[in-house]
């Protein structure tokens, strides 16, 4: 994937009702016939590719260059293909605001209809809050996260489409992730990033700064005085984006006063201390890099998405006609696939090839 960034500007109000209905009936029609011919695997794989996803929701008749595709398009996939998981064994969970707070619920009740092992839900649920807090705090490039969405398969997989916006910027992003490309979470763990424009980061997930990670998750386990008196000598230049300013000391102690209790033997196990933010990690951060000589990454990983669109008439207005039959072409093909008949799927594919 080509590195760069794109604008994503944050688009107030919500698509026309006309709209989402369509929306949500294409997005059913469209996955049904990637899952039908393909597999589950490869639906999370696509969702997960920022060109193919931003791609996707000009498809669906949204702007291509509005953060609202996010919100929008995994709404329209969660309430499209609803009545459809259990069939196609694919489930979503969480969403934008509260929704996605009640991640760990949502997932929670397929173990409790039988769907998942308990095993399982564990498992995803710590999936769900681990992959929050690295683009929250160990990712530190300024943006808030606001929307956590979370699709998976009862095989194990699962992909992340979560966002984070920035309001005195009026700026968004977007962050892709899939099992299938996570070898740790805590290094490199991006399928893609989609961002209006490269950030001033501190990047404690940087795959080159292992050793970094290390020397942080020793320091949380360090007395909290001596981590204190550190920080208190420490002197830095105005430009740097670490400031002992951002610390507030009492507050500090009382999360290195746990963290040393808990003595957590790595990194990706000091994330999920409760109470452990962007804060915290940069005191850590800071520390490593002045009493040890570890390196601190400042590279934005943000990557490069585009695509064409049209909810606001750009480049043409939604021909309604035009998307329905879309709609209509597309269910009868999912039809006669589940009776053996391939013939239109068959077609589709060979016209994707053009």
């Amino acid at each position: 994937m080509r590195s760069g960034y794109a604008d994503l500007p944050l688009h107030g109000g919500k698509a026309p009702k006309w709209l989402f209905e369509r929306m949500k009936k294409l997005a059913r029609e469209i996955s049904l016939v990637i899952i039908a011919e393909y597999g589950t695997n490869e639906f999370l794989r696509r969702i997960s590719d920022p060109i193919w996803f931003q791609s996707f929701g000009c498809v669906l008749g949204f702007d291509w260059h509005s953060s609202g595709v996010t919100t929008t398009v995994t709404g329209a996939l969660a309430e499209g293909l609803k009545a459809e998981q259990k069939n196609i064994g694919l489930f979503f969970a969480g969403g934008k605001g509260r929704r996605g707070l009640k991640t760990p619920e949502d997932i929670a009740r397929w173990g409790e209809r039988g769907v998942i092992s308990l095993e399982k839900v564990r498992k995803f649920q710590q999936t769900s809050r681990l992959v929050a807090k690295v683009d929250a705090d160990a990712l530190q490039d300024g943006f808030r996260i606001y929307h956590h969405f979370f699709v998976f398969t009862k095989s194990g997989k699962w992909a992340v489409v979560q966002q984070g916006l920035k309001g005195e910027s009026k700026r968004a992003r977007r962050y892709h992730w899939i099992s299938d490309n996570v070898k740790s979470f805590v290094s490199d763990p991006h399928k893609g990033i989609v961002s209006a424009k490269k950030e001033t980061v501190l990047n404690l997930v940087d795959g080159k700064i292992p050793e970094t990670r290390k020397k942080i998750a020793e320091l949380s386990a360090e007395k909290p005085e001596l981590v204190l008196k550190e920080i208190k000598h420490i002197e830095m230049p105005f430009h740097h984006p670490v400031f002992k300013t951002d610390f507030n000391e009492k507050r500090l102690r009382t999360i290195l006063r746990k963290t040393h209790e808990l003595s957590p033997s790595d990194f990706e196990s000091l994330l999920l201390i409760r109470g452990v933010g962007e804060k915290t990690l940069r005191a850590l951060s800071l520390v490593a890099h002045v009493a040890f000589g570890t390196p601190l990454s400042f590279k934005d990983p943000a990557l490069f998405s585009f695509a064409h669109g049209g909810k606001d008439g750009y480049p043409f207005p939604v021909d309604r006609e035009t998307y329905d039959r879309s709609i209509a072409i597309l269910k009868d093909a999912v039809r006669k696939a589940k009776i053996g008949d391939y013939e239109k799927i068959n077609a589709l594919k060979r016209l994707s090839r053009f």
